[in-house]
């Protein structure tokens, strides 16, 4: 599965990049495939792995804000490996 996630503290005032670097990190120690963009962090892996990883950002940044609000897309397809390459060369080969 894919899975793009935002994980947003809310009731830290604007400047949020030090809270979202706490998520992104754990994602990157996760060793699961993943991109980073400015507006989400997509990950794949199996159900358990994602979801866990999901969680474990999610609680990197509620040890240091408030609240935190979660926005979370995922793309199950059981068998697909490599789906956050392979997607984007579908669209790049289309696009030549």
């Amino acid at each position: 599965m894919i899975v793009a996630f935002s994980v947003t503290p809310l009731g830290v005032g604007e400047d949020v990049g030090e809270y979202v670097a706490d998520a992104v990190r754990v994602v990157r120690e996760s060793g699961l495939p993943h991109r980073t963009d400015a507006m989400f962090t997509s990950l794949e892996g199996d159900w358990e792995e994602c979801m866990t990883v999901v969680r474990q950002a999610v609680a990197a940044v509620e040890e240091r804000a408030p609240r935190v609000s979660l926005v979370l897309k995922a793309d199950i397809r059981p068998g697909v490996v490599d789906g956050l390459t392979e997607k984007v060369e579908t669209v790049e080969h289309h696009l030549s």
